[in-house]
């Protein structure tokens, strides 16, 4: 288990590069719940959730060969928020799209709505490739992380140049808001926290919910955050990692039920983070979806499962709200070899008329990535005592059962 010491200025000051194997970076003595926990939370499929389709071994972005998935967590502080200090509920998740250290992938990127910030996509637009991991924390901590993937690319000679010493990095760091738990003006994302979730990135199973970048998060007015899934289609992988933040409880459907409907007036034991506590805060976030498949795609069909992933978000009563940033990024694994400075290379494409099943795919894996964050998500207790509920498992169980649409686990 890796632990980060973070004092006061820590996160300002330059640092080498560091092995880090687990997913989370903590303040020495600070207690994670849910990522450092020995016990595994569950996960849709095991409450009994029906998804259509056909999951890879781990039901993870990971399942596409290659990929691989780390996370930094911070949790300190409880009480008052006092700008700086805390309390701090935050992280940041970083998803590699290769093994190797520098091969650039096919990708594409989709806005559904654009009030949010997905760095970098103007040039993976023009280019066509994804050169870099894909970085996702909270909104005012782009800037910090984007930095840090530039020095961390440099000390490990991540970028190819274009000529000795000479060489150049846009990074794509993606957001979504956390300030009803955290301490977001406090921008206590460190270059330490993103080298650590570089560099812990692993493939097989992927830690879920509040975990990464999605610690702070908030999903239909209970606790989101990080989620994965993914669909075998023939002999390809399409696999699906979201942050979400996104979403009030009365449009929340889940296996297509209203479970929001149904839990309006549900108040967790205590009472705090009830249906009154949302408040002003409904509906005050995004969602980021990572899209990753092997099939040989070029970048114009890539897009094309980008926008296949608000699909997915609708089936679970998502709209893309005014003040909602929902963004989506998909990449290839395959046609290894196709990026070059100089040379001609010869790629393959699948043929438009065999695309469907992938696109049926993504928004599949999408529902159920965000139902995996929301499940996975426990009731946190963040800035000047504000409360998330997690998803009441046994509530849910309830209400689809009375509508027939609930698998035995």
């Amino acid at each position: 288990m890796f632990f980060l010491p973070r004092t006061g200025s820590a996160h300002r000051r330059p640092v080498a590069p560091m092995l880090a194997t687990a997913v989370g970076v903590l303040a020495a003595g600070t207690l994670v719940a849910g990522a450092l926990s020995a016990q595994t939370p569950p996960r849709a499929r095991d409450l009994g959730i029906p998804f259509p389709g056909e999951p890879g071994a781990w039901n993870a972005i990971t399942d596409v060969a290659g990929v691989r998935v780390g996370h930094a967590t911070i949790i300190e502080g409880e009480g008052a928020l006092v700008v700086g200090q805390g309390p701090v509920r935050t992280g940041v998740t970083a998803v590699l799209p290769r093994t190797e250290s520098y091969e650039p992938v096919f990708a594409g990127w989709y806005s559904l709505n654009g009030n949010g910030e997905m760095t970098g996509t103007t040039w993976v637009e023009e280019s066509g490739f994804l050169e870099g991991p894909v970085m996702i924390t909270n909104t005012h901590s782009v800037g910090d992380v984007h930095q840090a993937v530039i020095e961390w690319s440099r000390d490990a000679r991540a970028n190819h140049p274009i000529a000795p010493g000479i060489w150049w990095s846009l990074p794509l760091v993606a957001e979504t808001w956390d300030g009803r738990l955290n301490d977001i003006n406090g921008f206590h994302v460190g270059k330490e926290h993103v080298f650590a979730a570089i560099e812990s990135a692993a493939a097989g199973s992927v830690t879920e919910g509040s975990v990464g970048g999605g610690t702070g998060m908030v999903c239909n007015s209970f606790k989101g955050g990080i989620g994965t899934s993914s669909r075998l289609v023939g002999d390809y992988t399409v696999g699906v990692l979201v942050q979400c933040n996104y979403g009030r409880r009365p449009e929340l459907l889940i296996a297509g039920v209203p479970v929001g409907q149904e839990l309006l007036d549900w108040t967790p034991p205590g009472g705090a983070g009830g249906a009154a506590d949302a408040g002003a805060f409904d509906g005050l976030g995004s969602i980021i979806v990572v899209i990753a498949t092997d099939a040989p795609l070029l970048p114009h069909q890539l897009k094309r499962l980008a926008r296949r992933a608000p699909i997915g978000i609708g089936r679970m009563g998502g709209y893309g709200a005014n003040s909602s940033g929902d963004i989506f990024i998909a990449f290839s694994t395959a046609n290894s070899g196709a990026w070059s400075r100089g040379e001609n290379t010869t790629v393959e494409m699948m043929s438009n008329d065999a695309v469907s099943p992938l696109l049926l795919a993504t928004a599949q894996a999408t529902e159920e990535a965000i139902t995996n964050a929301m499940v996975a998500g426990r009731t946190m207790v963040g800035r000047d005592g504000n409360t998330v509920p997690g998803l009441p498992h046994d509530e849910v169980r309830r209400i689809l059962a009375a509508h027939n649409r609930l698998e035995r686990p």
